[in-house]
């Protein structure tokens, strides 16, 4: 590399034209983009669809109303915080957490309107298309048994249950394995039909676990001495066998 030595300059150099800088977004010059005819039409059609699903969820809940205070229903995050992240568009499946007596239920709740439906083992179809409802639930009904488990230091059995809201007709050939399926208005019924398998005390604790955030992002462990389960085949109201 050559250096060369300073020279005095002999006259003044002239000044350089001045560079515009690129207008900041905050800036009140700055007009906003507007959405396009494309963007504005899938906005709409993304909050209808939006309201479609919170009036089928809420019509799955109000289903539950006079199941009792044994029962308690929780909203809880059916999506990974990673997949939240790496995910664009919004979610289009709709559900909740049903904890009681007879267990513990992530509901999945499919809108199917007026459109027909059939039921074919693990497949659904609904207006020609095959969406993955059954695979869905049995996932989310999965990440939050491991969840709860983690945060109870006990394994949480969670069971999958896949209820359609809509007027439109259902043909079952087939119900699929290990996934509960039925209408919302049979869904207080479903839920009911195991009998009692865990304590109201032993819900309504679990309840309070599911509603705590840190539950969903690897909380702490919590001691397992106060949660009592009871063995296949006996319910909250058996007595203990008398010792001898």
């Amino acid at each position: 590399m050559t250096v060369f030595p300073a020279r005095r300059a002999v006259t003044p150099p002239r000044a350089l034209p001045p560079v515009a800088s690129p207008p900041r977004a905050d800036s009140p010059a700055l007009e906003p983009l507007r959405p396009g005819p494309l963007q504005w039409a899938r906005r709409r059609r993304a909050e209808r669809d939006a309201r479609r699903l919170e009036a089928a969820g809420a019509r799955a809940v109000g289903q539950l109303d006079h199941l009792g205070p044994a029962w308690h229903v929780i909203e809880w995050p059916r999506t990974d915080v990673a997949e939240a992240l790496l995910e664009s568009g919004q979610d289009d499946r709709a559900g909740f957490l049903a904890i009681g007596p007879s267990g513990l239920f992530a509901v999945t709740i499919a809108d199917h309107g007026r459109a027909r439906v059939l039921v074919a083992g693990d497949v659904v179809q609904i207006n020609g298309k095959r969406p993955p409802y059954v695979a869905e639930a049995r996932r989310d009904a999965k990440r939050a048994s491991k969840a709860l488990s983690e945060a109870v230091g006990l394994p949480i059995p969670v069971t999958p249950v896949l209820t359609f809201v809509g007027s439109g007709v259902i043909s079952v050939y087939g119900l699929p394995k290990d996934c509960l399926m039925a209408t919302h208005r049979e869904l207080d019924r479903l839920l009911i039909a195991g009998g009692s398998r865990i304590s109201p005390a032993t819900a309504e604790k679990l309840s309070r676990v599911a509603q705590a955030p840190s539950t969903w992002l690897n909380g702490a462990y919590r001691p397992a001495a106060d949660y009592r389960w009871y063995d296949e085949g006996r319910t909250a109201a058996d007595k203990p066998a008398a010792r001898r």
